[in-house]
């Protein structure tokens, strides 16, 4: 398992990300139930994905990663990978469900559909995109704010995460299985380090084409 002290080095190494809340919260729940066993990861993975679908961004993919670490197989893997899938459900849902019985104002509506007919992609295909290049934040309630089907979104929502974790999921498997551990755990964290850079400049790139059409 990934060490405390490496784990500490991992957050403050995010470029922009040490201290701040994105790994804070993720870290505190990590240190809170981590310790518990293979229950205790498998609970951090759900209250991580949880909030990152219902409140703000928890880099997920991080900590995606170190929880595999702590017993890197593909069994335990797909246990995380079913885990962040009910999550994300639970959080798109919730969403979707809350801003459905709030009386949302108009003029919010107003700013979510002028946004979405700004981007190339203004429907549910639009949740894929995310994955790779986070444009949405609050997904359920972009969701019901713009009538999307709900099934279709709840499809879009499972698919992208299966085919983004589960490949994270296998590359880290990758490591494991053809180095040693202490090589796999930083070639791992440098990988989703990568991930991470690169979602994020391509969530720039998008953003900056889209304005410019």
């Amino acid at each position: 398992m990934l060490s405390r002290k490496v784990r500490r080095k991992t957050f403050s190494g995010l470029p922009g990300m040490g201290g701040t809340k994105m790994s804070n919260i993720g870290e505190w729940i990590y240190e809170l139930f981590g310790s518990n066993g293979e229950w205790g990861i498998l609970l951090c993975i759900f209250l991580i994905f949880l909030i990152d679908a219902l409140v703000f961004p928890t880099l997920p993919e991080l900590f995606f990663v170190i929880s595999f670490m702590y017993k890197p197989d593909l069994p335990f893997g797909l246990e995380l990978l079913g885990i962040a899938v009910v999550a994300e459900i639970i959080g798109v849902a919730a969403l979707y469900y809350a801003v459905g019985h709030l009386r949302i104002p108009k003029r919010i509506e107003r700013i979510v559909g002028r946004y979405l007919d700004f981007l190339v992609l203004g429907d549910e295909r639009l949740i894929l995109l995310n994955r790779v290049a986070p444009m949405i934040p609050f997904c359920g309630a972009i969701v019901r704010i713009a009538g999307w089907s709900i099934k279709l979104s709840m499809a879009y929502v499972v698919i992208g995460c299966v085919v983004k974790y589960g490949a994270i999921m296998l590359m880290s498997n990758f490591f494991f299985k053809f180095f040693d551990s202490g090589e796999a755990q930083w070639y791992t964290i440098i990988f989703i380090f990568a991930v991470i850079a690169v979602s994020f400049i391509l969530s720039l790139v998008y953003k900056k084409k889209e304005t410019a059409v």
